[in-house]
This record gives structure tokens, C-alpha cells and sequence, in this order.
């Protein structure tokens, strides 16, 4: 059920506190440190630039990792913190929590749509409008799901989907209790348009 995580690749760091910190900074490195699950904690390091590309992608905060460092197992993580400079606003120290299968975290996932083609309003030229194409969800480390399903069947023009309107996967919830707008059926442009010139024609009768 879990999708596909991305590896995050990280060297291991020789040396704690602020002396060795400084030192992974002046070789181009980000220190970071790994802590929780059964394990010590483990100092690490990333490459400024790769760091910096990851921060840049998005949601570095909010993604589940497979960490990679050489002569340790691979681990699941997520991140918890970074730190940056004040004046520059670049990273300058990362903490990775480990997470264990039955640990519960907030994550993104993907929302897939289906049966466009049984959905009346869409047959009616209406148009599909997704508001979220990736809702946070609450859900397990250890089963992760890599999509939640729409199913558009039966859609009418003028029909909104709200997250209520979704079956989750057993164990999965959304992280606020408002029941949010996914995506909505429109009628098409120029049947607005049409709409709109008649109500105006109406008005200008009355």
C-alpha cells in the first residue's frame, strides 16, 4: 500500500557539538543529527547544495525519507527541524527523528481521480476543478498509502467534493477536522457566459 519513499542520502559525521558543526560548515557540509527509535543518536552531514535542493523542492518538513548512510542500516525519517541562518536564510544544522512502523505522522498524499468518463457533468463539457491535488493526512509510518481515491461516477455540473465525500484507507484521517474542498464540477465557459447574459437580459426586463 505504501508508495515509493525517497532516499535521502547523508554522510556520517565524526565528532559533536559546536567545534565539529563549525568544521562540516567550512567543508561545504549541513551537520545534522539523527536521534529517537531504539538507536543513539547519530551525527550526520549533507552537502550544502544538496540540502539546499531539498529545502527548494518543498515540503523537506513534511516527507517521509529512507535515510542512507554508509555502514548503518537504512532507516525511515522524517524531519523535525532546521535551523538557519538569521541574516542569510540558509540551513545550517537539520534534526531527522527515526520513525517506527506504528508511529503516526502528517504527510501530503496524492489524490487520484477516477471514472472521468462516467461523470454526466463532464460528459456535458463541465470542467473538473482540483482545489487540492495533495491533501495532509494523518497515517502510519509502517502503512502509507500512495494515493486516496476520487471517484467521480455519477458527477453532476455544479457537484463539489468534499474530503467527507472520500473513502480513506483504514487508519488514515485528515489532519483538520474542517471538511475541506477537494475539487468541483463547473459548467463549461461559455455556458456561464450564456448564464450570465440571461440574468442580465432579466434585469434590464425588470
Amino acid at each position: 500500500m505504501a508508495g515509493e519513499i525517497p532516499d535521502l542520502v547523508a554522510l556520517e559525521r565524526s565528532g559533536t557539538g559546536k567545534g565539529a558543526a563549525r568544521q562540516a560548515r567550512r567543508d561545504g557540509m549541513v551537520p545534522g543529527i539523527v536521534f529517537g527509535g531504539d538507536a543513539e543518536p547519530l551525527a550526520i552531514q549533507m552537502p550544502f547544495n544538496k540540502m539546499l535542493h531539498q529545502l527548494k523542492a518543498g515540503r523537506f518538513k513534511q516527507t517521509l525519507f529512507n535515510l542512507k548512510v554508509e555502514g548503518h542500516d537504512d532507516v525511515r525519517v522524517i524531519c523535525r527541524d532546521v535551523q538557519r541562518d538569521v541574516v542569510k536564510d540558509l540551513p545550517t544544522h537539520f534534526d531527522l527523528m527515526r520513525l517506527r512502523r506504528t508511529t503516526r505522522i502528517n504527510l501530503f498524499i496524492h489524490v487520484d481521480f477516477i471514472n472521468e468518463e462516467k461523470a454526466p457533468g463532464l460528459k456535458r463539457g463541465g470542467v473538473l476543478t482540483i482545489v487540492r491535488q495533495e491533501v495532509e493526512l494523518n497515517v502510519l509510518a509502517g502503512d502509507i498509502p500512495d494515493h486516496i481515491t476520487v471517484d467521480l461516477e455519477g458527477k453532476q455540473i455544479g457537484d463539489v467534493i468534499h474530503i467527507s465525500d472520500v473513502t480513506l484507507p483504514e487508519g488514515v484521517k485528515p489532519t483538520v477536522e474542517r471538511d475541506f474542498v477537494i475539487a468541483n464540477i463547473s459548467a463549461p465557459r461559455g455556458l456561464r457566459a450564456d448564464d450570465a447574459a440571461e440574468g442580465e437580459a432579466e434585469g434590464d426586463e425588470e
